[in-house]
């Protein structure tokens, strides 16, 4: 897939995805640890590749299988 013709998730189609709220997204991007995707800025609101987002919960998955 070219870049231009990835998804972008607004940051209120990711709150809903995750049933957080935009202060949680903030408390993530904050966290170097959690490593949440970073958004783009696009005129001045946040948008996050969907594969980024993707690739980030098969992580945590994996972090969790194996505590």
């Amino acid at each position: 897939m070219l870049p231009s013709e990835e998804t972008l998730l607004p940051a209120p189609a990711v709150w809903r995805r995750y049933n957080k709220t935009d202060r949680t997204l903030d408390r993530w991007l904050a966290d170097p640890v959690l490593d949440f995707p970073r958004p783009l800025i696009i005129n001045r609101r946040r948008y996050f590749r969907e594969s980024e987002i993707i690739a980030w919960e098969r992580a945590q998955a994996a972090k969790s299988r194996a505590a």
